[in-house]
């Protein structure tokens, strides 16, 4: 029977319900080639804790954006640049799930496997998800928000709350990552919560 794998590091493979692939396997196409390096981020074949290593690929790319696009003068108002990196941010991210929904049923595919361990594009997203309410921090110690957030999101994609472990069963690509966005909704959820219960104290 088809093997079921996660890169959420205490989840051990299971025994899928359906197969994958009932095709042999075929010599691998350029296009699967790109699919496994977007869906394994450069950091799927480590050989320990794929998911933490997927979920800090997200943490980078949030604060490199952050970084690049969210940096007024000092005497500018921060909340005039808000906007303009949300939108950045949100962009991004879609951009991503939609790289990882493709990538992910392709690399399925290629490795024939369900939901293939080496494939973190989805911690990727999901750990942007949860960053989505650190931009409430202005001002700060906003990376303190960043480690929380990193935090609950492993949190939350190891035990995979409702409905998130039944979203793993949808087919292909889209089981791979809607599990771990919403790890990341809850994630995003309990952070925003934090912070303004902090910035309104």
């Amino acid at each position: 029977m088809p093997v079921k794998e996660s890169s959420d590091e205490l989840n051990p493979p299971v025994i899928a319900a359906e197969a994958v692939v009932a095709l042999p396997r075929a010599a691998r196409s350029a296009k699967d080639y790109l699919a496994l390096a977007i869906a394994t981020c450069g950091v799927g074949y480590l050989p320990l804790a794929p998911g933490t290593w997927g979920s800090l690929i997200g943490v980078g790319v949030y604060v490199s954006l952050r970084w690049n696009l969210f940096r007024p003068p000092s005497d500018t108002d921060p909340l005039a640049y808000l906007p303009s990196f949300l939108a950045a941010e949100f962009v991004v991210l879609v951009v991503i799930i939609l790289a990882g929904i493709w990538a992910g049923s392709r690399a399925e595919r290629a490795l024939q496997v369900k939901d293939p361990g080496k494939v973190v594009i989805d911690e990727v997203a999901g750990q942007l998800m949860a960053l989505l309410p650190v931009p409430l921090v202005m001002i700060g110690p906003w990376p303190i928000w960043v480690i929380a957030s990193f935090l609950l999101f492993r949190f939350f994609d190891i035990i995979k709350p409702y409905p998130a472990r039944r979203l793993e069963s949808l087919e292909s690509g889209i089981g791979i990552m809607a599990d771990d966005i919403v790890a990341g909704m809850y994630a995003a959820g309990v952070l925003g919560a934090a912070i303004l219960l902090t910035e309104l104290t």
